[in-house]
């Protein structure tokens, strides 16, 4: 018998809305783990990075939308983190 959870998952369109926040929710709070270890507020991290604090706050409550690498990296770079490029098992179509 299948779960819930796992029938709306049969559902592409819900699966792919789900996928969508999930990775906003864990880069949320990845960066405010990061923040918290390295001791740095949101002006500060702003300041290191040299994007507006407006951008962290919006990663932070994970309502900022269409983040480029370009201005995601040097804020991950200002807390000691890098990111990877992994390929899944299987690809996403």
């Amino acid at each position: 018998m299948k779960t819930t959870f796992e029938r709306e998952m049969e559902n592409p369109g819900f699966k792919e809305a789900f996928d969508r926040e999930y990775e906003q929710f864990v880069l949320s709070e990845i960066l405010c783990q990061a923040m918290e270890e390295n001791r740095v507020s949101v002006r500060g991290l702003a300041d290191k990075a040299h994007v507006s604090a407006g951008f962290i706050q919006g990663i932070r409550s994970g309502k900022a939308k269409n983040i480029t690498l370009g201005k995601l990296a040097p804020v991950l770079d200002a807390l000691g983190y890098r990111m990877e490029i992994v390929k899944h098992s299987t690809p996403a179509n």
